[in-house]
């Protein structure tokens, strides 16, 4: 669960370091920018492969 929150921190902050340069986008490309960040965070990233092994219920 730490290392969950870690990586949403992290995530976080990167995504908070680029709000300048999204910033001066138009609004609807940055959300598009947003959009697809977000869907990275739940797919691409080792999130996706962490929660899949939780729910195996393997100790």
């Amino acid at each position: 669960m730490l290392a969950i929150l870690a990586l949403i921190g992290l995530w976080c902050v990167v995504a908070a370091s680029l709000s300048g340069v999204v910033g001066q986008w138009h609004p609807l490309l940055q959300a598009l920018f947003y959009l697809v960040a977000g869907v990275a965070w739940i797919w691409v990233l080792p999130l996706r492969r962490m929660l899949a092994w939780m729910e195996t219920g393997i100790w």
